[in-house]
C-alpha cells in the first residue's frame, strides 16, 4: 500500500498529460501510485495513458463521462490508498524533490493536515515573476485565502483523513472549487508550506478554466457566504471582518461589471448580500 496517492485529472490534455506524469514518475520519493482520471477526452488521452502504463506499473487510470474537475478528483480519491493524497493539474510539472521535501516537513508538524508549497510559474513558454499578493504562506493563513485561489491545488498534498473530513471538493461549484475547499480547510487548521519551488505551473492557454467563465468572483462569494453562515466553521474575530470586507468588495466589482454588461441574472443575489453583509459589518464595527 503507497504512502501517496497521487491524482491528475485530464480532460483532452493528451499534449501535456505525458509531461505531467513523468514529473512524478521521477521523484525522489518513490512510494507512490499516481492515479489519472481521464474525464471524458475525445483526444488520443487514452493512447498517452496506455503508453504510460506499460512503462511504469505505478501509474493507474479511471475513465469517466466528462464531469468536471471536482467530480474527477474526487473520483481518483475513491480508488485511491494513500495515507497522503497528492493533487497535480494535468498542465502542471512538478519538480523532483517535491514529494520529499513535503513529507519530510511533515514529520516535523504532523499535527497539520495539508502542505504546500512555492510556485515557478510560466506563462505562454516564458517565466514570470509573481506579484506581492500572490506570496505564499504557511500557519494560520485563512485571511490570505479571501481574496484569491491561495493554494495552489498542484502543490497540494493532503491527509487521507481530511479529505474525507472536508468530503473532498464540491461538484456544484463550476471554478473556484479548490478556492471553495481552501477556505474550509484554514477556516479550521493551519497548514504547512515548503518555501523553495516544488511545480512549475503553467498559464496562458486557452483551455484553462480561467479562459471559459468570468465573473469567476461570484463562486468566491458563494464561498465566503457559506463559511460565514456554517457553525461548524469557527473563525476568529479579525477573520470574520476579513471575511465581511472581502465579500463586500468582491459584491461591489461584480455588481458594477453585471451592470456593465447588461448582465442582471444574479444582481439580486447580490443586492441582498449587499445589504444583509453591510448590516453584519456595522454590528462587528461596534
Amino acid at each position: 500500500m503507497p504512502l501517496v496517492s497521487v491524482v491528475i485529472p485530464s480532460f483532452n490534455r493528451a499534449h501535456t498529460l505525458e509531461r505531467a506524469v513523468n514529473s512524478v514518475l521521477k521523484q525522489s520519493f518513490t512510494d507512490f501510485e499516481c492515479i489519472i482520471v481521464d474525464d471524458g477526452s475525445t483526444d488520443h488521452t487514452p493512447q498517452i495513458i496506455h503508453k504510460l502504463q506499460t512503462q511504469d506499473d505505478r501509474v493507474k487510470s479511471v475513465v469517466s463521462e466528462n464531469q468536471g474537475v471536482s467530480a474527477a478528483r474526487n473520483l481518483g480519491f475513491s480508488h485511491s490508498c494513500g495515507q497522503w493524497m497528492a493533487l497535480l493539474d494535468s498542465d502542471d510539472e512538478w519538480l523532483p524533490t517535491k514529494l520529499t521535501l513535503q513529507l519530510d516537513l511533515a514529520q516535523t508538524i504532523p499535527d497539520v493536515p495539508l502542505i504546500h508549497g512555492e510556485e515557478i510559474w510560466v506563462r505562454n513558454g516564458k517565466r514570470v515573476n509573481q506579484k506581492f499578493k500572490h506570496k505564499k504562506v504557511g500557519g494560520r493563513v485563512f485571511k490570505d485565502c479571501l481574496p484569491l485561489c491561495f493554494i495552489s491545488p498542484s502543490t497540494a498534498l493532503i491527509k487521507r483523513s481530511l479529505y474525507e473530513e472536508m468530503k473532498g471538493f464540491r461538484d456544484d461549484f463550476l471554478v473556484c472549487e479548490d478556492y471553495e475547499l481552501w477556505l474550509r480547510v484554514s477556516s479550521k487548521y493551519e497548514v504547512g508550506f515548503i518555501e523553495e519551488p516544488v511545480i512549475y505551473k503553467y498559464g496562458g492557454h486557452v483551455d484553462q478554466l480561467s479562459f471559459k467563465y468570468k465573473a469567476m468572483d461570484y463562486w468566491r462569494v458563494k464561498a465566503m457566504e457559506e463559511i460565514y453562515r456554517n457553525k461548524d466553521y469557527s473563525l476568529k474575530q479579525d477573520e470574520e471582518m476579513a471575511l465581511v470586507d472581502t465579500l463586500l468588495e468582491k459584491c461591489r466589482i461584480l455588481k458594477m461589471g453585471y451592470t456593465k454588461h447588461n448582465n442582471l441574472e444574479h444582481i439580486p443575489y447580490i443586492d441582498l448580500l449587499l445589504n444583509e453583509f453591510s448590516s453584519i459589518k456595522e454590528s462587528l464595527s461596534r
